[in-house]
């Protein structure tokens, strides 16, 4: 583990967590596991290139799926 991937899984957990609270107070589904997901994803992907892409995804999956 390096800084690189530990400011980016703080990053993306953080960002995780204000989508899970916005698809919570608007009931939507998807923001609601996007967030989800992007809070969680941190612990299982150990390599930085591969995080990135997967948040980075995560964050503007919910803008332009609407459910």
């Amino acid at each position: 583990m390096n800084t690189a991937w530990l400011l980016w899984g703080i990053f993306f957990s953080a960002a995780g967590l204000g989508i899970f609270i916005y698809g919570k107070r608007q009931k939507a589904l998807i923001a609601l596991v996007c967030g989800l997901v992007l809070m969680i994803c941190p612990y299982f992907i150990t390599n930085l290139v591969v995080l990135v892409v997967i948040g980075i995804l995560l964050m503007i999956l919910p803008w332009y799926v609407r459910v």
